[in-house]
C-alpha cells in the first residue's frame, strides 16, 4: 500500500493515480501552467510496473491518446509534437521516494537561494537551500527542494568536482528529506537512468530503486 503522501502528490501532479495495465493518458490543468522554475512541463508521466500515467494539458489529450498503441520508444520520440513543442526532449529517468531515510549525520545548513557563492542552479529555488561549505565558506555542495504540491517535494543535488567522493551529497539528501518529512510532504527523487553517480547517492541516502520510472518533456 502506497504512503497517502504519496498517492496524493501523483493524483495532484499528474491527475489521476493509480491505473490499471498500460498507458493511461489523462488532462490536467498543470501541464499548461509553469512549474516550480516558471517553465513548461508539458507531458509529465510516472511509470510503476505495467502501468503508466502520462499527464498532459487538457486540449492535448487526443493526439497524444492517438499515440497510446505505439511502443514506448516511438511514443516517447513523438510525445513533444503531440504536445505542441516538437523542438524539445523527453527525459526518462528513474523515479524514486523514501519514507525512512538513511541516519546519516547532517552535513549543511539551510540558506536563502540568493546567498552569494551559489551556483547558478540553486538561484531557480524560491525557499531556503541546504548548502555544505568548506572552513572559508566555499560552496562544496547543495540541495534544492522542488515543491510541486504541498504532498510531494523533488530533491534536486549538486556537488562541485573536487569535492566529490566524500559523501557530501548522500548526507545533504537524508538531511533534506527529513525535513521534508517534518513539513508532512514526502521526499521524491528523479534521475536520469544513465547517472550512476545520481543513483548511488539515492540509495545511500535511503531511496530504494522500486523499478519506477518518470517521463518529461521539459525544455531544453
Amino acid at each position: 500500500m502506497l504512503d497517502r503522501r504519496l498517492h496524493l502528490h501523483l493524483v495532484t501532479w499528474l491527475g489521476q493515480w493509480p491505473a490499471g495495465p498500460g498507458w493511461h493518458v489523462v488532462g490536467s490543468p498543470r501541464r499548461a501552467r509553469p512549474a516550480w522554475d516558471g517553465r513548461l512541463r508539458p507531458a509529465l508521466a510516472v511509470s510503476a510496473g505495467a502501468s503508466t500515467v502520462l499527464s498532459v494539458p487538457p486540449d492535448r489529450v487526443g493526439e497524444v491518446r492517438a499515440l497510446a498503441g505505439l511502443p514506448a520508444g516511438r511514443l516517447l520520440r513523438a510525445l513533444p509534437a503531440a504536445v505542441g513543442h516538437p523542438g524539445w526532449t523527453t527525459h526518462d529517468g528513474v523515479f524514486r521516494w523514501s519514507l525512512a531515510p538513511a541516519p546519516l549525520p547532517e552535513a549543511g545548513e539551510w540558506t536563502r537561494p540568493d546567498d552569494p557563492g551559489l551556483p547558478p542552479w540553486l538561484h531557480l529555488f524560491d525557499r531556503d537551500v541546504l548548502v555544505a561549505r568548506d572552513a572559508d565558506g566555499r560552496y562544496l555542495a547543495g540541495v534544492g527542494i522542488k515543491r510541486h504540491d504541498r504532498y510531494g517535494h523533488e530533491l534536486a543535488v549538486g556537488t562541485v568536482p573536487a569535492a566529490r567522493g566524500r559523501g557530501l551529497a548522500r548526507r545533504l539528501v537524508a538531511q533534506a528529506a527529513r525535513r521534508v518529512l517534518d513539513e508532512g510532504a514526502v521526499p521524491t527523487y528523479l534521475h536520469d537512468t544513465a547517472n550512476r553517480a545520481s543513483a548511488r547517492v539515492a540509495e545511500a541516502a535511503g531511496f530504494p530503486d522500486r523499478g519506477w520510472r518518470a517521463y518529461g518533456v521539459y525544455p531544453d
